[in-house]
């Protein structure tokens, strides 16, 4: 037998039964399912120092275990001292294994860790079944090892779903272990 990650065995033996019996689904494949995870984090200090953006490419490389690859302004900006093409920001997208892996370690672990945590918003959803949140601090993290790191960054991270409204992709990542604020009762 292959090996599958945990979560991902979690939303095939109990997920998808629930869900399709929760918005009477007549096949199995119009279950929403996790896509993508993109995670993106901008740097906007590494106008006046360059070596910001490889730590964080490296801080980013270190927590989802796939290259971050950095990105680049598209446009020149005087007030800020930007200009074209200059260093900016980090990002990665995680599909398959890694993806589930990253979930089940953001969820059982990295969120846990956060200060003063009582879940997450349940309002952050874009109208077509996607989910962003915000990470304050990349420390929560065990990856990172807080004696090594120059600065504390936080980092956007997008839950792109195949559900066709939120209400759908609300309770796929509820039922995947999500820990939302107000649990709706819906």
């Amino acid at each position: 037998m292959t090996y599958a990650p945990r979560l991902k065995q979690t939303y095939r033996e109990s997920v998808v039964p629930k869900l399709q019996e929760q918005f009477s689904y007549s096949s199995v494949m119009q279950v929403p399912r996790l896509l993508k995870i993109c995670i993106n984090q901008g740097v906007g200090a590494a106008v006046a120092d360059k070596k910001m953006i490889d730590n964080a490419a490296k801080e980013m490389t270190m927590i989802t275990g796939q290259k971050a690859v950095t990105t680049k302004a598209r446009l020149s900006i005087s007030n800020f001292k930007l200009r074209e093409d200059m260093p900016i920001g980090v990002k990665t997208t995680l599909r398959g294994d890694i993806m589930w892996e990253f979930f089940d370690r953001l969820v059982s672990i990295a969120l846990p860790r956060v200060r003063d945590f009582r879940g997450v918003n349940d309002k952050s959803f874009d109208g077509r079944g996607n989910y962003t949140m915000g990470i304050t601090e990349q420390i929560i993290f065990p990856e990172i090892e807080i004696d090594k790191i120059t600065r504390i960054g936080g980092f956007d991270i997008t839950f792109v779903t195949s559900a066709q409204s939120d209400k759908e992709a609300y309770a796929l990542l509820l039922e995947l272990g999500m820990p939302f604020k107000n649990k709706k009762n819906d």
